[in-house]
């Protein structure tokens, strides 16, 4: 069988963190893609701001690079289990993978999670050990567990021999020992070209080209990126797409982009092995196949990870609404949801009962947390409600979602984390001690146990222990209550503005999540109360004047620093009585019933209901 040896394709995986972006912009730096005068950020492959920000891949993304006589397409695909819907989709499209383990902190979660999708392809693993320039790397170990992991996912023999380069992507070199490195990365586009097969050549041969991922252009409308299979593609053909449905749709292709460096490039046919992106239907979907009109062959569809956690998004209608953002009605945030439906296709969006209301599915608290954060960067103000796992009836059985946890921490928290995932349900698998004080635990936990659980884990361990999770499986629902917040809230009785005063004398009630200035409303949180009750206090009191000199004015007061929550922590804050109010400029925290006595009649009549 003729190969096309001019081109290889190749997919990054790897866990978050361990080097994947930074290990692509050397390749693309030392393969001369780019001018000798071209300006190029650090981990040029993140290209949003959240991206570059919090350090991780949110998006799938490609790019080519020219090697000698051969073109190599990287996917840099995301390490985040959230975005596995992306990984898998991505894998689709090449011949074999590049696995990028930290030689410290060797296999974690999501490294097995895109491994075992990757093997279930079968593809052509090359194993890259990175940061082997870090203190305390340890590459002859994290070898032999990528070796145990590659064998406890059934790889095959020819899997399980798998090349090892030793890199540090930071300084750009690699080498074939762990005992030094080479001046540069030759040594790994070489073991590409090597070890990952060539694509087929059959450009004589019917088309198939299928939708991987999509993209919008404001221009040009939807865009399908997907790699073709077989046969070739021209501008201006006529073509046959095979929906999800069954049905087929004749259009004709308008434009034809290929991929170099980070640019896309204006082309006039493609061939078979070939990943490109073409525009011209509106309605073209992930995983749908194009063919000639006259020779209509489908290739399988490919699955889509299903949602496991919903959020409802509400337009904000807190007494501070409209004030900060450009976009407040439904039918802006309404059309903003639409659109993220065109790129993400882990996302569902389903109507209420309300014109003012949409529940809001998505892989995960990072995957929906990551979209509110981009809307409030564009200007939008929303309320959503506490994030929910979504239950499934598998056989007659209501089923939730089970995430296997992986924690590292220090030996001394080792019973206080068991302790406190026993009351959440979690299940112990194993507990590996490496005798340098340092303890692996691994669990199997219900989704809804893990909500709100990063904080209290944060102050089991001091700060010292690392928590990361994938989606494991469906298992029958637990009974009984799991996790969630136990103690009460404070809650504004008043509005105004927050004073040291009024701080200074609900302090000692429980945690203060306000700085004096804040501006307040009636009903909104502002603090977490020491008991499990919710407590009304006024924030806002003023200290009356009087003419009487107080025995003690000349001492000042000192206040504590308040708890300033970030987005995510506030939404795993939240209770069901409970909504987050996200602006561009903040991020409150309030009551769904604004007024004390509302809320008062409402619990009481669910006391006695």
């Amino acid at each position: 069988m003729n190969k096309r040896n001019d081109i290889r394709n190749i997919a990054i995986i790897a866990h978050v963190d361990h080097g994947k972006t930074t290990l692509v912009d050397q390749l693309l730096k030392q393969s001369g893609t780019f001018r000798t005068n071209e300006h190029v950020e650090d981990r040029v492959m993140d290209s949003n701001d959240l991206e570059r920000e919090r350090g991780i891949t949110i998006l799938a993304k490609n790019t080519a690079i020219q090697y000698k006589d051969t073109k190599i397409n990287i996917m840099d695909t995301p390490g985040h289990a959230d975005f596995g819907g992306e990984v898998e989709r991505i894998l689709k499209m090449v011949d074999g993978v590049l696995l990028v383990v930290d030689a410290y902190e060797g296999c974690m979660p999501q490294t097995r999670f895109v491994l075992k999708k990757a093997l279930e392809q079968n593809l052509t693993p090359i194993v890259v050990v990175n940061k082997i320039d870090r203190d305390f790397a340890r590459p002859e170990e994290v070898v032999d567990e990528v070796l145990e992991l590659f064998i406890e996912l059934d790889a095959n023999d020819d899997q399980l021999e798998f090349p090892v380069i030793y890199a540090s992507g930071i300084n750009g070199t690699a080498s074939k020992e762990p005992t030094h490195q080479d001046e540069n990365m030759e040594v790994l586009y070489e073991t590409i070209l090597e070890h990952i097969p060539a694509p087929v050549e059959n450009r004589d041969e019917p088309l198939q080209f299928q939708v991987s991922l999509l993209d919008y252009d404001k221009y040009v409308g939807r865009v399908g990126v997907g790699r073709i299979f077989r046969g070739t593609i021209k501008v201006g053909q006529q073509v046959a797409l095979m929906k999800q449905d069954g049905h087929v749709k004749q259009f004709r292709v308008t434009k034809l982009f290929g991929f170099f460096g980070l640019k896309r490039v204006e082309i006039d046919e493609a061939y078979t092995g070939d990943i490109v992106a073409i525009s011209g239907m509106e309605d073209i979907n992930v995983g749908e196949t194009l063919c000639p009109v006259d020779h209509q062959e489908p290739l399988p569809m490919v699955k889509i990870d299903e949602p496991t956690l919903q959020m409802t998004f509400l337009v904000n209608n807190s007494p501070f609404a409209g004030r900060e953002g450009k976009f407040v009605t439904a039918r802006k945030i309404e059309e903003r949801l639409k659109t993220q439906l065109e790129t993400d296709v882990s996302l569902r969006v389903e109507d209420t009962d309300s014109p003012d209301a949409w529940v809001v599915s998505g892989r995960g608290e990072l995957h929906l947390s990551i979209l509110i954060e981009n809307m409030r960067r564009e200007g939008f103000e929303l309320q959503v409600s506490k994030p929910k796992v979504i239950v499934k009836e598998i056989d007659g059985t209501l089923c939730e979602p089970i995430e296997r946890v992986q924690i590292d921490t220090p030996e001394e928290y080792t019973g206080s984390i068991i302790e406190s995932l026993g009351t959440r349900k979690g299940t112990m698998l194993d507990m590996i001690n490496n005798g340098k004080g340092q303890v692996r635990l691994i669990f199997n936990v219900p989704a809804r146990g893990l909500i709100g659980y990063t904080t209290e884990f944060m102050s089991i361990t001091r700060g010292y222990g690392i928590l990361n999770h994938t989606f494991d499986t469906y298992e029958p629902m637990a009974s009984g209550q799991i996790g969630g917040r136990r103690q009460g809230v404070l809650v504004s009785m008043e509005g105004g503005k927050a004073t040291a005063y009024g701080i200074m004398h609900i302090e000692d009630r429980g945690t203060i999540f306000v700085e004096p200035g804040t501006e307040i409303y009636e009903g909104m949180i502002v603090g977490e109360h020491t008991r499990e009750n919710d407590l009304a206090v006024n924030i806002t009191k003023t200290k009356h004047a009087t003419n009487v000199r107080s025995a003690n004015k000349d001492q000042t007061s000192v206040i504590k620093r308040p708890r300033i929550m970030s987005l995510e922590e506030s939404l795993e804050y939240l209770n069901d009585d409970e909504l987050c109010e996200v602006t561009p400029e903040s991020i409150r925290l309030r009551k769904t019933i604004l007024n004390k006595n509302e809320r008062e009649k409402v619990a009481k009549k669910k006391k006695f209901a």
